[in-house]
């Protein structure tokens, strides 16, 4: 084995022992009660190491969120190949992005964890860049299908999509959140005087 691919291996280590470690960290205290020299003293890797390979501990806490959110994703990525029409590829990921990324971060963040208001953030915000990049891949299909108006510019899709996901995370009428979601995705899908 040559020295750079001892470098490289040595590099994929230690960046999967920070990540494990930051992981079970922010998942006890929550992101704002850890530091990188918390992440560094359990995870056995310099503090100038994790400075180097990510930067800062919002970098950290990123990776984690891609990394839970990365068997959802690909999910939602199979389901495009899926002989089935064009609409219930649609409503399939809208369940799946919903459903999926809820399970997801709830098995690997507890309750307490979710109450750290900067991890909430970092993983919405990372959470809708992951989305955005699966809804590109579903309207370029749409309008390869002809089931979308190939005219509007996909990032005007995208803005409407994410303006609808916007106050959907905001609605917890009768604290039936996943509901009152499939009600959203049904306005999204059919409009107001649709099925």
């Amino acid at each position: 084995m040559g020295k750079f691919s001892k470098y490289k291996l040595t590099t994929e280590r230690n960046k999967a022992k920070i990540i494990q470690t930051a992981q079970t960290l922010f998942n006890e205290k929550g992101v704002s009660q850890v530091s990188l020299k918390e992440i560094a003293k359990y995870s056995r890797v310099s503090q100038a190491s994790i400075y180097n390979y990510y930067g800062s501990k919002e970098s950290v806490v990123v990776e984690c969120a891609k990394i839970v959110m990365e068997d959802t994703l690909n999910k939602a990525i199979e389901i495009l190949d899926m002989n089935i029409r064009y609409l219930d590829k649609l409503n399939m990921a809208l369940s799946l992005c919903t459903e999926g990324f809820s399970k997801e971060i709830s098995q690997h963040f507890s309750k307490k964890a979710l109450q750290d208001k900067t991890l909430v953030r970092l993983l919405v915000d990372n959470l809708q860049e992951v989305k955005n990049e699966v809804y590109i891949q579903y309207i370029e299909l749409g309008k390869q299908e002809n089931h979308i108006d190939k005219h509007i510019p996909t990032e005007i899709y995208l803005s409407f999509i994410n303006a609808i996901s916007t106050m959907g995370s905001d609605i917890t009428i009768n604290n039936n959140l996943e509901e009152n979601t499939k009600y959203i995705h049904k306005l999204l899908l059919y409009g107001l005087l649709g099925k």
